[in-house]
């Protein structure tokens, strides 16, 4: 029964590494499609909406474990002996486990000054062509003389 509860969370820890992977996968992509320049926020929008169940099945498969180790730690406690290779693949599993949140976490923070710089160019696009169509307006203004100001000074003599 024990050796099942174990297989069980070697078999729960490989699917996280392989979910893991799947989301620094994704990361890779948005970083491409910032690094562009000309970013496609539909694909982007698409990526970030599979990341999210991607999020939600390791969540799943976070509590799946926490429950099963939770029935088993015990257990192992008491005969470390007795199952000292599967806790070494479990402790070998649970380091690629973090190695791989530690490589998210970093692409996820390149992803965001990325996508912090491509919004900042666009905003300073956008006003510099509010700029520019400010100025071409009161110039077409000026050059119809409709923002003249007549006279208020008249000669009465006469």
């Amino acid at each position: 029964m024990m050796e099942n509860y174990l297989t069980l969370l070697e078999e729960s820890l490989q699917k996280k590494i392989q979910v893991l992977e799947k989301i620094q996968a994704y990361n890779l992509r948005q970083q491409e499609l910032f690094q562009k320049g000309n970013a496609q926020l539909d694909r982007f929008d698409e990526y970030v909406a599979e990341k999210g169940a991607l999020i939600e099945e390791l969540t799943a498969l976070d509590n799946g474990f926490e429950i099963l180790y939770a029935r088993v730690a015990e257990e192992l406690k008491d005969n470390r002996e007795k199952y000292a290779r599967q806790i070494k693949n479990l402790q070998e599993l649970v380091a690629k486990v973090t190695e791989s949140g530690v490589t998210i976490e970093a692409q996820e923070a390149r992803n965001k000054q990325l996508i912090e710089n491509y919004f900042s160019k666009r905003q300073r696009e956008l006003k510099n062509i509010r700029t520019s169509s400010k100025a071409a307006y009161d110039y077409y203004k000026n050059m119809n003389n409709t923002g003249q100001v007549t006279s208020q000074y008249l000669d009465r003599k006469k």
